[in-house]
């Protein structure tokens, strides 16, 4: 039991640096030229020598550190939905670094997420075993997760670049996370190591992207809903992961549901600044 609370703590950290870690990197990305998928070095190069760009990165790849950690203590299922609640810290963040209040939607986002982590802590009475990976069912999960964040990219690059980007980060940062899972069991799951790089590798270029094209609660937002939403169906669905039996299986699908819904409210929450505007905001944060 000790080293579940130590993974929540860690999940909590990293749920913290990594959304903070996003923060600044918007605001750094929001300023530079274009960055393209077409001229790679080009773009790491931009990205790279921004001081306010390097921080924030650094301060997303500690809470990474953090995150493996945690799934290295806990089931996927339950350090997803510890993350979840990141989005929050996201919004909280923002409205921070803009000087402006949460919106009532945005609001009632936070508090779904609260809920949803309370719930979470009360159904950890209940049983929380790992289960068994199902390789061939793993395997058609990021094959599909592939062409999901292709097909989103293409889709909505136009009228919708800022949210497409987001979707396609959240769904490879998801194939990364669920990697990373496989990857700290060891053995022959050590395989997975390729498609976690590659996961995070894309998420990041994908992202920064979209911090060129609007908000950081709206491209991180909904790549934080898809980074936490995915793998917790991965878990029950690919790595056979139980739910609690009785009242508190409820109880915990409950808290599931409203980490998500918390997500879906934020995401969709009108931002509390454009992608230009946090450069010339309030410096309270960097």
């Amino acid at each position: 039991m000790l080293s579940l609370y130590v993974a929540i703590l860690l999940a909590l950290l990293s749920a913290v640096a990594v959304n903070f870690g996003y923060l600044l990197e918007q605001q750094a990305a929001a300023q530079l030229p274009k960055l393209s998928f077409r001229r790679p070095l080009h773009s790491i190069g931009l990205l790279v020598r921004d001081k306010g760009w390097t921080r924030g990165f650094g301060i997303e790849t500690a809470g990474f550190l953090c995150y493996v950690a945690a799934v290295g203590l806990a089931p996927l299922s339950l350090v997803q939905s510890i993350s979840a609640g990141g989005i929050a810290v996201l919004a909280f963040f923002v409205a921070r670094a803009t000087g402006q209040p949460l919106g009532r939607r945005q609001t009632i986002g936070v508090a779904f997420a609260v809920i949803g982590l309370v719930c979470l802590g009360i159904s950890l009475a209940g049983p929380h075993g790992e289960g068994k990976a199902r390789d061939i069912a793993i395997a058609i999960w990021i094959g599909g997760s592939a062409v999901a964040a292709g097909t989103a990219l293409l889709l909505g690059r136009r009228k919708h670049a800022a949210a497409a980007h987001g979707v396609a980060a959240g769904i490879l940062f998801a194939t990364g996370d669920v990697s990373t899972k496989l990857a700290v069991t060891g053995g022959l799951h050590t395989v997975f190591v390729p498609t976690l790089i590659a996961g995070y590798a894309l998420g990041t270029a994908t992202l920064q992207l979209g911090f060129q094209r609007g908000g950081a609660l709206t491209t991180a937002g909904i790549a934080t809903l898809l980074t936490n939403a995915l793998p917790i169906v991965a878990a029950t669905v690919v790595l056979g992961e139980a739910l609690p039996t009785g009242p508190l299986r409820a109880v915990r699908i409950a808290a599931f549901v409203a980490v998500v819904a918390g997500g879906v409210l934020l995401a969709h929450a009108p931002d509390t600044a454009t992608a230009a505007e946090p450069a010339a905001a309030p410096s309270a944060i960097r």
